[in-house]
């Protein structure tokens, strides 16, 4: 960890009652409350591959942040274990929230929320339907859905509004509550000796998280399985229709030049929908560049700098 800041462990209420785990880290010599940020990884993906890094930088620029690992994924609860709910887990960032605003030494009132490819869209919806979100940071963030047509306001709105009363559902029969259409089990990326089809296929994808597996250079509790649940449902999972009902929260996208998974048009036609205050930040290179090298120092950066600005 950088100088300045302290990490603790801590669990935390998720929808319906799902324990989450992760980090709080709170910065050290803080005047008074300290503005804070809730993050989680994108698809699969634990805390432990790369998050540390990200929140060290944040917690080093003043802010308080929470990192937790998705229900059913890494240190959390939950089952079935390794299955992606996105309305759950966006529902998940809510209820993180509701704990961190609860915290001492942390202002409720100052309050982002970060996430990154899958869970970059996540916040995205998050950041249209909850008003507590005082700035939002979408890392290479599956923004949209390709071949979806965005450009008619009136049913772009109307879509929205639907996904809006399904995220907020809490009846108990809403999609982050049910299993519809579930996709998998699969493997998440292509292994030499597995021959399940990958989710993720992309050569790039496979250099990212197999070193993360057991056994494996930097091992974690990732596993190379998936399955994901209620991504089309009715109404669609689709962060598309939330990004121009952002406004006026303040939005920082992180785009890669050469995203295959995110991919980069569909970003960057989704950030023309957003209004103001807005700001793109490109990277060149796939979508893993910004866990790395220069690319996290410019996209770790750009974030902090954000947060700071704004929170």
């Amino acid at each position: 960890m950088g100088e300045g800041t302290n990490r603790t462990d801590v669990e935390l209420p998720g929808h319906g009652a799902v324990t989450l785990r992760g980090w709080l880290y709170m910065p050290d010599g803080q005047a008074g409350p300290a503005p804070a940020i809730v993050m989680a990884h994108g698809f699969s993906a634990v805390k432990e591959m790369r998050l540390d890094r990200f929140a060290d930088a944040f917690c080093s620029a003043g802010l308080g942040v929470l990192v937790y690992d998705h229900r059913n994924f890494g240190a959390s609860d939950g089952e079935p274990r390794h299955e992606i709910n996105p309305w759950a887990q966006a529902r998940d960032y809510r209820r993180a929230i509701d704990w961190l605003t609860d915290r001492p030494g942390v202002d409720r009132d100052r309050i982002g929320i970060w996430g990154s490819s899958f869970s970059g869209g996540e916040v995205l919806a998050v950041a249209a339907c909850d008003p507590r979100v005082r700035a939002v940071v979408a890392n290479v963030p599956l923004a949209g859905l390709p071949g979806v047509d965005y450009d008619d306001p009136s049913d772009r709105d109307a879509r929205f509004e639907r996904l809006r009363d399904a995220l907020l559902d809490e009846s108990g029969s809403g999609p982050a509550d049910r299993r519809d259409l579930p996709l998998g089990p699969m493997a998440v990326v292509t292994k030499a000796g597995d021959d399940r089809p990958a989710f993720l296929p992309q050569p790039e994808s496979a250099e990212y998280f197999l070193p993360f597996a057991a056994g494996a250079s930097e091992p974690t509790s990732w596993r190379n399985d998936v399955t994901v649940a209620s991504l089309l449902s009715d109404p669609p999972w689709d962060p598309g229709v939330c990004v121009s009902r952002i406004s006026p929260t303040p939005l920082l996208m992180i785009v890669a030049t050469q995203d295959r998974l995110a991919e980069t048009a569909v970003a960057l036609a989704a950030f023309e929908r957003a209004g103001e205050p807005r700001r793109l930040e490109l990277l060149e290179g796939h979508h893993f560049v910004p866990y790395e090298g220069e690319g996290f120092e410019v996209a770790s950066r750009a974030a902090a700098n954000h947060f700071v600005e704004h929170l």
